[in-house]
């Protein structure tokens, strides 16, 4: 009995001293992390009027409000009375065994950071990137979520994606659309190329300036090549595309030029 009321009594006593600042301690943690909750919410609406890119805002939002926590939760722990000294080194030690295991993380996590500071790429832009095709759906902090044109999802880790080659196809308004199309030997050139001109003329979308080039690239095995380059908008690109593609068949077939095509002559010999 002598010995649970030693304990009680030295409860007691602990409560006496530290009660007060225990209260005052977790009044100080609801009334700041009431304030840190503001402070976000503010700077949320802040970067919404400003030019700010729609991921960059979540994870600067993100990070300050990470960055803050911390702040607060370590007085909170001085006011309790808790030497910061070890707790500062049992949280190294921690954050160091913690760093080992999860490098992958912190790769992509650092990925994340370079992605959204330095823009490479953004929310709707059409890249490719390890091997995948698609349009920019979402930038996290660890991963970027691509939709390829056959409407499938591929998430990328960003610790990839910052530390290789990313081709932009959005980056610039237009682009240059290459093809190569290939008459027979016996075909007359001038008229070819005349054909291949008035199709890149009557296409409205092909730019004027620069103007298409129509050229001679080499003389195949069985067909001398054309070279065909015309300047788009990125938005028109796979459009002018097939729809050249196809009308080069279908004028030259009305012009009488032929197209060649891989064929085999067998010769029979009567022994």
């Amino acid at each position: 009995m002598g010995d649970v009321t030693r304990y009680v009594e030295m409860g007691y006593d602990i409560i006496k001293k530290a009660g007060p600042n225990l209260l005052l301690a977790l009044v100080v943690l609801f009334i700041g992390l009431w304030v840190i909750k503001l402070v976000v919410k503010g700077i949320n609406k802040g970067m919404q009027r400003s030019s700010i890119d729609v991921s960059l805002q979540k994870f600067l939002a993100n990070l300050t409000g990470m960055g803050l926590k911390a702040l607060l939760f370590i007085s909170v722990i001085q006011m309790v009375g808790v030497q910061m000294t070890s707790f500062v080194a049992i949280l190294g030690a921690a954050g160091l065994a913690v760093g080992l295991s999860l490098q992958g993380s912190l790769a992509n996590f650092a990925g994340g950071v370079l992605i959204l500071l330095f823009k490479p790429f953004k929310i709707g832009d059409f890249i490719e990137a390890q091997g995948y095709t698609g349009s920019v759906k979402e930038i996290t902090i660890f991963t970027t979520v691509l939709t390829t044109p056959d409407n499938k999802t591929v998430i990328i880790p960003n610790g990839n994606l910052s530390n290789s080659s990313v081709t932009n196809y959005s980056t610039e308004p237009t682009r240059r659309v290459d093809m190569k199309f290939g008459i027979g030997y016996g075909d007359d050139i001038a008229k070819a190329r005349a054909v291949m001109a008035k199709i890149a003329e009557n296409d409205s979308r092909v730019l004027k300036d620069p103007a298409p080039q129509i050229a001679v690239s080499e003389h195949g095995d069985s067909s001398v090549n054309f070279v065909f380059r015309c300047w788009v908008n990125s938005v028109d690109y796979w459009g002018v595309f097939f729809d050249v593609t196809e009308k080069v068949k279908i004028e030259f077939d009305q012009a009488g030029i032929s197209i060649p095509f891989p064929q085999m002559d067998v010769h029979m010999h009567n022994s």
